[in-house]
């Protein structure tokens, strides 16, 4: 089974232009009773909704979790129906496998207030004509641009657009900035807002926390993620809890910061449980501390 960052790519690649005209290339007691939702990414189940998506999702919101971050597999209306009849809400969706434009459709149709990209330097790179993409400090400011148009047009449409990170952002890029600080300080805060993936935060180098402490108000969203240590290469997931990192002090941060909507996501192979098996455990971790 691919891994999601490995899946997105492939995604990133396949799905259409985003059509921006830019050319063919008691303190568990007290947590507990704020009332805040927990949610979790569609991918992290992928493999569950597709054999079952009802029962998958009734499976779900069974758990305890209240909304999920969509990707498309099938259609927007068919997801919102099954989402509606489970008694599940869609704040938040990523458009990579879909294109921008459709995106927004596809967020309206969902009832999301949040469309977000999941690999913006991939889809970059494949506009530009294929082949990796690479993270300088001109791609940085580059891809600040570029953010900040697609942040224009999701609010004209009366959404919010947001940034996910993976590990590569975090690339050092001189003058002791990282690519992420530069995305950071080169965007528009009223256009461009931030998912923070905290594994992938730490897998590059870095502490999620410190990024909520110094970002309050820019970070609305985030994936609570961890991974097994050692074998970094292929980044094999962990439940919460079992993994690196301690999500207290994270958590604690993050809403601190802002933080509106929090979803759970396990990166595959699932081979010491399944993924909604996983997904339980993880809710049991995460819940005392949201």
């Amino acid at each position: 089974m691919m891994n999601r960052r490995q899946f997105l790519a492939r995604t990133a690649l396949c799905g259409t232009a985003l059509g921006l005209g830019l050319g063919a290339p008691g303190k568990l007691l007290a947590a507990a009773s704020k009332g805040k939702g927990l949610g979790i990414q569609l991918y992290m189940v992928l493999d569950a909704y597709q054999k079952d998506p009802a029962g998958t999702l009734k499976t779900l919101k069974s758990i305890g979790y209240t909304e999920i971050e969509a990707i498309i597999t099938s259609t927007a209306e068919t997801l919102r129906d099954q989402l509606k009849a489970a008694g599940l809400a869609c704040p938040s969706m990523h458009f990579d496998s879909l294109g921008f434009d459709p995106g927004i459709k596809a967020a309206h149709t969902l009832g999301s207030r949040y469309i977000v990209s999941s690999m913006l330097p991939a889809i970059m790179a494949k506009e530009k004509g294929g082949g990796d993409p690479t993270y300088t400090l001109d791609d940085a400011k580059r891809t600040a641009d570029y953010a900040n148009r697609l942040g224009a047009k999701a609010k004209a449409e009366g959404l919010q657009y947001a940034y996910h990170n993976h590990h590569a952002e975090f690339t050092d890029v001189g003058g002791g900035k990282v690519f992420y600080d530069v995305l950071l300080a080169e965007t528009d805060h009223k256009l461009v807002q931030f998912e923070l993936d905290c594994g992938w935060v730490h897998a590059g180098g870095k502490n999620p926390t410190d990024y909520f402490k110094a970002n309050p108000g820019r970070i609305p969203l985030m994936h609570a993620k961890d991974f097994l240590p050692g074998n970094a290469k292929d980044y094999p997931g962990a439940e919460l809890g079992r993994g690196t990192l301690d999500y207290k002090p994270i958590m604690a941060a993050a809403d601190a910061a802002g933080l509106k909507h929090c979803f759970v996501e396990q990166e595959g192979p699932f081979a010491r449980m399944g993924s909604l098996d996983a997904a339980r455990v993880d809710f049991d971790y995460l819940r005392p501390l949201r």
